[in-house]
């Protein structure tokens, strides 16, 4: 039996970059376990999702994939991968391309998040203003707070109106963390994925970045998820 830790490769979201995971990769690093996170440039998911084939191609196999936000969307088209074994979403979107859907449709039967009133469209990209960031991460310092503000990097306008081929958690072992009081994504939405996926659940009272503000409590839910998957085997 295959008794090597998986290695976790992360995927963010708009307004975000890998630095969004640095208090979590520490102890996954410390645990033994290769880390990795993917640095893609939110223009389209079909590219977004090469840079993140391109990322396993530097980690070992199996991997665990970790999505935050639209970071969702990217595991579950890349998830599709012969190397991933696992998939782990952290308030995050989840869409099924096989149904049409994509992360704006996904979002429509949902009232409007908060963040929305504080974003505005600037050389083709959509930029989260300043304000905004209390509706992203309202519960982290205001230090913090502008440190995330600082890093994030807009998407292309019409990122959430396309989709990369695949829907990985029809075929691959899910967890998935509910953010209760997310004002970025509806809760509601984050339940409804989970459960449609059959994901194994966590609910934590967070804003939409748990893993800066919930650290430990991110980082025990993927130790679960690479735990109940380390004696799995990549196809390839």
């Amino acid at each position: 039996m295959n008794t090597k830790k998986p290695s976790i490769v992360f995927c963010h979201g708009i307004w975000a970059d890998g630095s969004s995971f640095s208090k979590v990769i520490p102890p996954l690093q410390a645990e033994g376990h290769e880390v990795i996170a993917a640095q893609y440039g939110l223009d389209t998911p079909e590219g977004d999702v090469a840079t993140v084939n391109r990322t396993l191609g530097r980690a070992s196999s199996p991997a665990i994939l970790v999505g935050h936000s639209y970071g969702g969307s990217v595991i579950t088209a890349a998830g599709a991968d012969d190397r991933v074994v696992g998939l782990v979403y952290i308030a995050a979107l989840a869409p099924d391309v096989d149904a049409g859907e994509t992360s704006q449709s996904q979002q429509a039967p949902y009232p409007p998040t908060d963040v929305f009133k504080y974003v505005e469209p600037g050389d083709g990209r959509l930029w989260m203003k300043p304000e905004g960031v209390t509706c992203f991460a309202g519960d982290l310092s205001e230090e913090e707070q502008k440190l995330v503000w600082a890093t994030h990097y807009a998407p292309a306008l019409d990122l959430f109106t396309r989709n990369a081929p695949g829907v990985a958690w029809k075929s691959k072992p899910s967890w998935y963390i509910v953010a209760n009081n997310d004002p970025t994504v509806q809760p509601e939405l984050e339940r409804f994925l989970a459960k449609r996926m059959k994901a194994s659940t966590h609910a934590i009272d967070s804003s939409h970045v748990p893993m800066l503000s919930n650290p430990g409590f991110v980082v025990e839910v993927i130790r679960a998820a690479a735990k109940a998957l380390q004696g799995s085997s990549a196809k390839a």
